[in-house]
């Protein structure tokens, strides 16, 4: 698993690059063809990590309620950022991985409910959810790419 918790980070850090140097209006911009904006799919990627690993879990979630309503799964961009929001986002992105790894180590994924996936694939394990993870973050790592592209 050490290699899903390293690929995770090192995802992680590639989207905080990804962001350097881009003003709040940019990193909210929906260029045509698009569903969604940068801002949309980094908040989007720590809630989707805490609800396969977590509340999949039967645990709370380490994000707010607010974020996992406003960027869950289905969701669109309708809400800004203020600075000081996106920093925490920023936050949650580099540390709940470190997070996740130490609560793996500690044994709390001691229950998980299986899920069907929109791709077709069924997570049954925190195993399977951690690397299906990073499959998801993969997407959205090439999307934030390609709206940059039309900045």
């Amino acid at each position: 698993m050490k290699t899903q918790f390293n690929i995770l980070i090192k995802s992680r850090e590639l989207v905080c690059k990804e962001l350097e140097g881009l003003s709040l209006e940019q990193m909210h911009l929906i260029p045509n063809g698009f569903k969604n904006n940068i801002a949309w799919n980094a908040a989007h990627l720590v809630v989707t990590q805490q609800l396969l690993h977590y509340k999949l879990s039967g645990l709370d979630c380490l994000c707010s309620d607010e974020l996992i309503e406003n960027y869950k799964k289905g969701t669109s961009a309708n809400k800004q950022f203020t600075t000081q929001e996106f920093e925490e986002v920023k936050d949650l992105l580099l540390g709940l991985p470190n997070t996740l790894e130490e609560d793996y180590e500690a044994g709390i994924f001691e229950n998980f409910t299986e899920y069907p996936t929109s791709t077709g694939y069924v997570i049954t394990s925190i195993d399977d959810a951690i690397a299906f993870n990073n499959f998801h973050e993969g997407i959205h790592y090439g999307i934030i790419r390609s709206i940059k592209k039309f900045l």
